[in-house]
């Protein structure tokens, strides 16, 4: 089960264009599993090398990187987004009204990431 809402999560995540974000709970909601925000996190984590995922694009619900366990990781995540324009201001946090990805409709979205 994990692994079919991974190929789902991995797929709307690369929809996400370049200068654009999009929280956990968006992914997991436009990926058929609302409320499942974590979930989105491990698929993150557990994407093979070979899959090329615009995984900074993903951030939490507050308009910031969420910090993760390796020290330094979150900045890189955030220096990835500010050279794709996604501007922070100087509390980390991105003003989601500005940048956040807002696809035509979750529905369709999903429908194409469920094939």
């Amino acid at each position: 089960m994990a692994g079919q809402h991974y190929e789902r999560i991995w797929a709307v995540v690369r929809r996400i264009p370049k200068g654009r974000v999009a929280t956990y709970g968006q992914v997991a909601a436009i990926a058929g599993i609302p409320r499942h925000a974590r979930q989105v996190g491990y698929a993150l984590g557990a994407a093979p090398e070979s899959k090329t995922l615009p995984w900074q694009r993903v951030i939490n619900a507050k308009g910031e990187v969420s910090q993760r366990a390796r020290p330094g990781s979150d900045d890189f995540q955030q220096v990835l987004l500010e050279a794709e324009g996604v501007e922070f201001d100087r509390h980390g946090r991105t003003d989601l009204k500005r940048f956040q990805w807002n696809p035509r409709s979750y529905t369709k979205a999903t429908t194409r990431a469920r094939r």
